[in-house]
């Protein structure tokens, strides 16, 4: 499946189903105190770089932009799906949310203190990552953090049905290693790493991995 015809697909399986999608996940990191762990770490770590905007790239309905401001955070949404964006903004008006694609991010040069990327990159092939992970490079002030969150494995699962609804979509688990290896091809230093076994809705363990983008960057942007 070429990129262009994978952007398609998936943003019109995620305008299929973003209602029925909001609602079914609504409250899904109430029982997952390791997810919410991970997501109060990432916070602490960018409250302690001094602040500044957070993206949740690829965020859906909302529901955990809406946890990251919970956590003291100045987040935002973007996502790739008209309708999720549209279900986001009906959900938490008070908040801003952009139709947007991480491999282009209309975001400016070192403009964030942080990025979450929350099961987001699970229809992108693992050779088509660094596009993306460049893109966070970019757009991250050196010292900002990024939280990565994806389903462990390493193969491709194709799904026609979900969430009530028929759709055409491929879901890609990946080795953490391998995650771990190309955030730091991309400039990306691996911060902490926790990979926790399924829950009785998953079907694998499922894996966060807690990136920082060195202060370093910043000496030689200016040299």
């Amino acid at each position: 499946m070429t990129t262009t015809r994978r952007t398609h697909t998936t943003r019109a399986s995620y305008d299929t189903v973003a209602a029925d999608y909001a609602e079914l996940l609504r409250n899904e990191l109430a029982d997952k105190p390791l997810d919410r762990a991970m997501l109060a770490a990432f916070a602490e770590h960018v409250r302690a770089g001094g602040d500044g905007p957070v993206a949740d790239l690829g965020c859906g309905p909302g529901r955990v932009t809406i946890h990251l401001e919970g956590l003291g955070l100045d987040a935002y949404g973007i996502d790739l799906s008209p309708e999720m964006v549209a279900t986001a903004r009906l959900a938490h008006p008070h908040l801003r949310f952009e139709v947007g694609t991480m491999t282009a991010l209309d975001i400016k040069d070192e403009a964030l203190a942080g990025a979450l990327v929350w099961y987001s990159t699970v229809h992108t092939p693992l050779d088509e990552l660094p596009v993306m992970f460049t893109e966070f490079h970019r757009a991250l002030a050196p010292g900002g953090h990024l939280l990565i969150a994806f389903k462990v494995g390493d193969e491709r699962v194709h799904l026609d049905h979900a969430y009530g609804h028929d759709l055409d979509l491929d879901v890609y688990r990946f080795p953490p290693q391998r995650i771990a290896e190309l955030l730091g091809h991309a400039g990306l230093t691996e911060v902490a790493r926790l990979v926790r076994e399924a829950d009785a809705r998953e079907k694998t363990p499922q894996a966060f991995i807690l990136a920082r983008k060195p202060e370093a960057d910043a000496e030689a942007s200016s040299s």
